[in-house]
């Protein structure tokens, strides 16, 4: 017979508006039972055997927290190579310092080439923040460092690679080359950077397979590890097939579906990649292939790039574009061809996700989207913005009208709206990043992200929720555009049942009620209760899957 386990809590905070508290909640098979108290579930405790399990009494028992975008195996592998980022960062052998100026870092990079024995072989690089530590890397910079050994530097958000020029030769890429997001010098020389995926093919295509093998199955364990630690359960993969579909799932299948690791994971397949391997058949190659889904493992939708990075300063704005009068850049696919590589996926009811983190980028994935209504009408297709980072009120209502959702990086407010108002985009566009209070008066619904760790901020759901709630930045004092904030309910949502919407799994997860799937982040202090600004310092026990405890 069928076992039922009830924890009591200090509070159980359900996300159901109709029943939003609890004092206990029962669990049976992996699943919810029922909430209430010991008296309002004994028709269920009648009927059947029961544990009650008081191992939270003096804990807050949450639905766990969702981040609908993050980069564990890729992340994993960029980790492992050496650091020159703005942060400390974690590492294969501890926590890696913080660079903070230019010079330390043409330092790192000449104490790297002098610790190598061979003065040939390649070095791989990570972490550089151009925004932060004084602008992007160049060819001619980095043969200070070595003319002999080939240089290999990609930035922390991964859209950037500087290459010297032994790398240059190592790699094959000729001075004639006409790829996309190539740059040069004003003489005509090629200046060693290379931006985005086309060009970051070409110019990293020799060091792939070496940095995909030190991320692997135990890149994506360490991973799950740090998310577990910050109270999430489930998690999706945003750039999912890059380096090849079968290899990826067989990789993650064997860590996922492991009983022992701590989270669900969505795979969120990356179309230019898709599209490379199968053309005109990419949707129905992706629709056959959902087959092999599981509770805790499955591929869950697909995603276009249509710009850029906000961190690394490559996003497409409109009118006036960056201090120095520059702009981003356009991604893989024309923006007049978006809707027709949607298309396919669109009328099987795949889920799109759009990569756009400016103004001009959301323009064009709106755009999409209202061709896409119009050739093929669509109800609940919650086609997603991911990022949203520099937007407009207007484009906010335009979301709406077409029924889009967003997922927001918010953090940025925080950690980098100063630092763009003087590098980058100036103060209007950065006191007023991520609007999630225009999003929620046009009755958006949104989710709140990490995109960790390609980006300067951590995995960290609660901090996400205190950035959004208060939107203070980082020198702790200037509140960012303040009618942007948004109240701690709402926040609580985009972490947790706005952000299973987000992924399609609001039937499953993201609230505490009867019949979804027993995950729950367990806290030491109520959200609701506390000050909003010490949300982000709430104590995490850990975690419940699917009924099993997982300390932190």
């Amino acid at each position: 017979m069928n076992h039922v386990t009830v924890y009591k809590a200090r509070k159980v905070i359900t996300m159901d508006p109709g029943r939003p508290y609890a004092e206990a909640v029962a669990v049976m098979d992996g699943r919810i039972l029922s909430t209430g108290t010991i008296s309002s579930m004994q028709p269920w405790l009648e009927r059947y055997p029961h544990t009650i399990d008081d191992t939270f009494r003096n804990h807050v028992i949450m639905p766990g927290l969702i981040d609908p975008h993050t980069h564990f195996l890729h992340s994993a592998g960029f980790m492992a190579l050496h650091y020159i980022g703005p942060i400390e960062s974690p590492g294969p052998d501890g926590i890696n310092p913080p660079l903070v100026t230019r010079q330390a870092i043409i330092d790192k990079l000449r104490s790297i080439d002098a610790s190598e024995a061979d003065p040939t072989s390649p070095m791989l690089i990570w972490g550089l923040d151009p925004a932060a530590q004084g602008g992007h890397l160049h060819r001619d910079e980095l043969d200070t460092v070595s003319k002999v050994r080939p240089i290999f530097v990609i930035s922390y958000a991964p859209h950037f690679a500087y290459l010297n020029s032994p790398a240059l030769e190592y790699s094959k890429v000729s001075e004639q080359t006409d790829v996309h997001g190539v740059r040069r010098y004003p003489d005509g020389r090629l200046n060693g950077q290379f931006v985005e995926l086309e060009a970051n093919r070409l110019a990293l295509g020799s060091m792939r397979s070496v940095i995909s093998s030190l991320g692997g199955t135990a890149g994506i364990r360490r991973m799950g590890k740090v998310a577990q630690a910050a109270g999430i359960t489930t998690t999706a993969e945003m750039i999912f097939g890059k380096t090849g579909f079968d290899l990826e799932w067989d990789l993650h299948a064997q860590v996922v579906n492991d009983d022992g690791f701590p989270l669900r994971m969505g795979l969120v397949s990356l179309e230019f990649s898709l599209h490379g391997r199968h053309g005109a058949a990419a949707a129905d190659f992706l629709e056959d292939a959902m087959a092999r889904n599981t509770d805790k493992l499955f591929l869950h939708g697909v995603k276009f790039l249509s710009d850029g990075s906000y961190p690394a300063m490559s996003s497409r704005v409109t009118f006036p574009g960056y201090l120095d009068g520059t702009n981003g850049i356009r991604n893989d696919v024309p923006w007049e061809e978006l809707h027709e590589r949607m298309l396919p996926f669109w009328k099987k009811g795949i889920q799109i996700h759009c990569h756009a983190n400016g103004d001009e980028a959301i323009d064009a994935s709106l755009d999409a989207l209202d061709r896409l209504q119009r050739l093929h009408p669509s109800f609940d297709h919650r086609f997603t913005i991911e990022h949203y980072c520099i937007s407009r009120p207007d484009q906010a209502r335009r979301l709406k009208a077409l029924g889009g959702v967003a997922s927001v990086n918010n953090y940025f407010v925080h950690y980098r709206s100063q630092l763009h108002s003087r590098e980058g985009f100036g103060p209007d566009r950065s006191e007023a990043v991520a609007r999630l209070g225009s999003l929620e008066r046009e009755g958006v619904v949104f989710a709140l992200h990490s995109d960790y760790s390609l980006v300067l901020v951590p995995l960290h759901p609660l901090t996400a929720a205190w950035a959004a709630v208060n939107r203070v930045a980082l020198d702790g004092t200037t509140v960012q555009a303040p009618s942007e904030r948004i109240g701690v309910e709402r926040a609580m949502r985009a972490i947790t049942i706005d952000a299973a919407y987000v992924l399609g799994l609001d039937g499953k997860l993201g609230s505490i009620e009867t019949g979804k799937l027993a995950d729950f982040a367990i806290l030491e202090q109520d959200p609701f209760e506390i000050d909003p600004m010490a949300i982000k310092d709430i104590p995490i026990w850990g975690t419940v899957l699917g009924g099993r405890l997982q300390p932190a």
